[in-house]
């Protein structure tokens, strides 16, 4: 691949990046992605993931095998829908967990 080649298109970084983050001490995907921002984006590395592996797999001589995929996270605490909504009542929309709710009426508990 080219130097110039954009692995991660959300964060557009390119293949001397990723090889500058691994000159500098990174091992891992977990690693470039501190370093550079790779798999950051929108996607949550979705399409980048593979390509960083096949180039760390080069630039270290291991098979690809080997190479660890992302760390995955789950979101640290719940959120209510009512605090993405601030708090404000949606009608008569009915609840995801009621049967169904009458005008005015909410399943709140």
């Amino acid at each position: 691949m080219d130097k110039s080649t954009i692995v991660c298109r959300c964060e557009e970084i390119n293949v001397d990046e990723i090889e500058t983050a691994m000159k500098n001490g990174a091992e891992t995907f977990d690693d470039i992605k501190r370093l550079t921002r790779c798999g950051m984006g929108p996607c949550q590395s979705k399409t980048c993931l593979n390509p960083v592996r096949e180039i760390i797999a080069e630039y270290t001589g291991k098979p690809l095998a080997d190479i660890r995929i992302s760390r995955m996270r789950m979101p640290l605490k719940l959120v209510r829908m009512s605090a993405l909504t601030n708090g404000s009542e949606g009608g008569n929309v009915a609840s995801v967990f009621g049967e169904s709710v009458e005008d005015g009426e909410t399943n709140d508990e």
